[in-house]
């Protein structure tokens, strides 16, 4: 359930709406935007079934939620998010773009990727420091090494750090280096993985399943912020499908649907998402046109030596040809 304050609503009858809602054993979540005050109520509905909350001073009227989803939901949330991961502002005016290698394969290969991500316009370096493989033989991230390197390339070119983490034991040094935690397709629904950094206080890019629906995906990001950690972004990247030409199949549906259902930002990755480096600027393209509030695409130095993802990475002078296009068509975005 979800309450509407009216906009005449003291901060006496706000206190008086939480009060009630926490005496019935239940957790009140406020939310002050420009046109509203709204308060979420969380927990067993059945508790709060006998107030007569409509006649209570300063409310508007209630509205019942039948989304499984409360926090992550537009009901909930009526208002866009904006999540600020230390100064840089996802779901605003401007699409954020995140790129950078596959994976942090030596100092040497993420400093260059770092000056070239910069270059172009960037503003947060992407790389994996821990590597979740479909085979056990394949490179497996420098781990705690590869983090430090990203912290280096921020301190260089002042670029925010995103990068995954796999396992709740790698949390906290993760954490401790990186701007932005990621989840990535495999981890979507690892519940206890969810939930730790839901505790962290990190920023969250939460991306979507090999084959999980948009109600899947929602219900991921609700565990991370039912924990208090409200600055969770969605991540487009591709679904599993029947089709074999592409890496996995883009859904740019999913922009449009989640923003309509959700109040938090999403990006798009293309690389993933078509796992071939010649789509990648048509569907970044087609994803920013689509209204998605960012990009991240996998950048290399030397595609033809990446130690993972290659096929999907592109070249400098292809960012930068990408990049170019991607400001253009935002700039038009804007107009409209």
């Amino acid at each position: 359930m979800v309450i509407i304050m009216h906009p005449e609503a003291t901060q006496q009858n706000i206190d008086e709406v939480v009060s009630v809602i926490r005496s019935r054993g239940l957790e009140a979540k406020i939310m002050i935007g420009e046109q509203q005050k709204i308060i979420g109520v969380i927990g067993d509905k059945t508790k709060f079934a006998s107030v007569p909350v409509d006649a209570m001073p300063g409310v508007d009227h209630s509205v019942e939620i039948s989304k499984s989803y409360k926090l992550a939901s537009r009901e909930f949330h009526p208002e866009s998010s904006v999540i600020d991961v230390d100064g840089v502002a996802i779901g605003g005016a401007e699409p954020v773009i995140m790129a950078g290698p596959c994976a942090v394969e030596s100092r040497e290969q993420l400093l260059e990727s770092a000056e070239i991500i910069k270059a172009g316009g960037a503003q947060f370096l992407r790389g994996g420091a821990y590597k979740p493989r479909t085979s056990p033989y394949s490179f497996q991230g420098l781990e705690v090494e590869g983090l430090k390197y990203l912290a280096e390339a921020r301190e260089r070119t002042g670029l925010k750090i995103v990068t995954e983490v796999t396992t709740v034991e790698a949390i906290e040094h993760v954490a401790q280096y990186a701007d932005m935690l990621q989840i990535g397709a495999r981890n979507m629904q690892n519940f206890g993985l969810l939930k730790e950094v839901g505790r962290c206080g990190k920023p969250v890019l939460l991306k979507r399943g090999l084959a999980a629906t948009l109600d899947e995906w929602l219900n991921a990001a609700e565990y991370i912020m039912n924990e208090g950690n409200p600055n969770v972004v969605f991540c487009e990247r591709g679904i599993r499908t029947y089709e074999t030409y592409t890496r996995n199949t883009l859904d740019l549906s999913a922009v449009a649907a989640i923003k309509h259902l959700s109040h938090l930002p999403i990006i798009v990755d293309p690389s993933h998402g078509t796992g071939k480096w010649r789509m990648v600027k048509p569907m970044a393209l087609a994803a920013i046109a689509s209204g998605a509030d960012g990009l991240m695409m996998e950048v290399h130095p030397n595609p033809a030596k990446a130690l993972s993802d290659g096929n999907q990475s592109l070249t400098p002078e292809h960012y930068r040809e990408a990049m170019a296009a991607v400001k253009k068509l935002a700039a038009f975005m804007r107009t409209l």
